[in-house]
């Protein structure tokens, strides 16, 4: 179990103000906001790697100790992929997983880091320096060293900001898999929610250094509580209707002559799964709705609740 007690830090002006939660072994969790919001720093002081000015963390009933109270600041059950990536940059591709893999035999070393060469799509590069790898090459092998350790728990900051769809999807699925199987804790941090909407278990919501909201991905992204917090997971159309501020996401309407809003195509947008069709309302406001089909014209909607 990791616990987070009364977390504070100030760099001239506060960055984390009383955050306190505690997560279970096998709990994937997300922590969403805004860049600059102390994400990052939160995810630093769980690792052992900057002290907090006030609070603690536990991790298996012990304080997690910061570099004011450790010789090499870190944890050795916590592991944390940051935007740095660490990576030993002279060292070849399969050196850098093999380095984190020393308390392995030799057999197990090999094969163990030949499934995380292949988790991330570098086994054609083992033997290149990681200095002339892409910055998102660099992340994949960043989040493969991780692994190696075998870690108890996994923090990860802006883990698919340089991933494709597909990589992003196999990672995340290995990750998943191991947090039920080895009881691993991930914390998945990033400014951008749609990215930890479909791995997580709970949702924490980061506003002005406090956690605002903890919640299912599925309230977070149906019944959002306000039109800021709801854009970190996807568009959103915020409207006045009758003097109330009515949220609702673009595949949240029905087409209906009996409808509550009238709406002028303007566009639509092939996306793939669906068209982007832009509308606006007769007063010049902008609606976005997801549909199956072009539409055209005049169309009036309901909007499902």
């Amino acid at each position: 179990m990791l616990v987070l007690d009364q977390l504070h830090l100030a760099f001239g002006h506060p960055i984390l103000k009383d955050v306190s939660t505690t997560i279970q072994q096998g709990e994937v969790v997300g922590i969403v906001g805004a860049s600059g919001g102390g994400k990052s720093s939160l995810l630093k002081i769980i690792a052992g790697l900057l002290d907090p000015d006030s609070g603690k963390v536990i991790w298996n009933n012990q304080k997690v100790k910061g570099p004011s109270e450790r010789l090499i600041p870190g944890h050795e059950d916590i592991q944390l992929v940051n935007q740095d990536f660490g990576l030993d940059v002279y060292h070849t591709v399969r050196e850098n997983i093999i380095q984190k893999m020393l308390y392995l035999p030799n057999e197990t070393r090999a094969a163990f880091c030949d499934e995380l060469l292949d988790l991330i799509e570098l086994k054609p590069y083992e033997n290149r320096q990681a200095i002339s790898l892409s910055g998102g090459e660099q992340q994949r092998l960043a989040i493969a060293r991780a692994l190696a350790v075998e870690p108890d728990v996994l923090l990860l900051d802006e883990p698919f900001a340089h991933l494709d769809a597909h990589l992003k999807h196999r990672i995340g699925e290995y990750i998943l898999q191991l947090a039920k199987e080895r009881n691993l804790i991930c914390i998945l941090v990033s400014h951008e929610g749609q990215d930890v909407l479909e791995w997580c278990d709970r949702i924490y919501f980061m506003n002005n250094g406090q956690f605002e909201r903890v919640d299912t991905p599925e309230a977070f992204y149906h019944h959002p509580k306000t039109a800021y917090e709801a854009r970190f997971f996807g568009e959103i159309n915020a409207l006045q209707i009758n003097g109330e501020t009515v949220l609702f996401r673009p595949e949240a309407f029905e087409l209906s002559d009996e409808g509550e809003l009238s709406l002028e195509v303007i566009s639509n947008l092939f996306a793939g799964a669906y068209y982007r069709v832009n509308t606006c309302t007769s007063s010049g406001d902008s609606v976005v709705l997801y549909h199956s089909s072009r539409l055209s014209n005049t169309i009036r909607i309901a909007i499902r609740k």
